[in-house]
C-alpha cells in the first residue's frame, strides 16, 4: 500500500505478516529505550543480504520493488538493529 502524505511525499506500508510467520525469530535482549531512540536515525542503514532481498518484494502502481535495507515491519529488525 502506498499512501500520499500531507507533505506531498510517499510512504510505503507493507504487510509482512506472512513473511514474519515463516521467519525463524532471533531472540536478543532489546536496548534501553533511550538507546533505541538515539539510534532510530540509523535504522534504514542496515543492509539486507542480496540473497534475501527478494523476500521484501512488493508491487505498486510504479512497478515491482525490493528493499535493499532493513524496513519497518520485519520481525527480526529490532533485534538486528
Amino acid at each position: 500500500m502506498v499512501l500520499a502524505r500531507i507533505q506531498n511525499s510517499w510512504r510505503v506500508c507493507i504487510d509482512y505478516r506472512k513473511l514474519n510467520q515463516a521467519t525463524r525469530k532471533d531472540h536478543f535482549l532489546l536496548l534501553f529505550i533511550d538507546q533505541v531512540l538515539e539510534k532510530l536515525a540509523g535504522y534504514m542503514q542496515i543492509h539486507i543480504a542480496p540473497v534475501d532481498q527478494h523476500k521484501t518484494t512488493f508491487t505498486c502502481l510504479f512497478g515491482m520493488f525490493a528493499y535493499t535495507r532493513m524496513s519497518f515491519g520485519l520481525c527480526n529488525a529490532p533485534s538486528t538493529f
